[in-house]
């Protein structure tokens, strides 16, 4: 596989659609560091991590409203393998005038657009949630 974030927002976006009550991902730190996010920022239930096979596991929990849609309205990739994404601490993207969240990593680790525009630390834009 040649972009395990993106694999990990289409499995998210596909378990969403299809309504499942839980999805399972392979585990990284950066996948585990995007899933904290996505639960801080109330886009996903929670999250377990799983320990199965060599690497483990991350079982997600997709958030629904009251009428079983899915919170995740939007899940775009940015930055990819053949094409990096970088922005400076003036450049930050705001997603959906605010309402919706980019993931960055930056020197001071992973981070929402808030958090890099408070820390004024740039980096690469990795996805944006809404």
């Amino acid at each position: 596989m040649t972009d395990p974030i993106a694999d990990l927002l289409t499995r998210i976006r596909n378990s969403m659609q299809a309504r499942h009550g839980n999805l399972v991902v392979p585990r990284s730190k950066i996948k585990l560091e995007i899933v904290k996010i996505l639960k801080s920022e109330g886009f996903i239930e929670g999250y377990v991590e799983v320990e199965s096979g060599p690497q483990g596991a991350i079982k997600i929990f997709p958030k629904y409203d009251a009428k079983f849609n899915g919170v995740i309205r939007g899940l775009k990739r940015v930055s990819k393998p053949s094409r990096r994404v970088y922005v400076g601490r003036d450049d930050i993207p705001q997603v959906r005038n605010g309402l919706g969240v980019a993931i960055l990593t930056t020197p001071g680790g992973v981070l929402t657009d808030r958090q890099a525009r408070a820390k004024g630390v740039g980096g690469e834009v990795l996805c944006y949630v809404w």
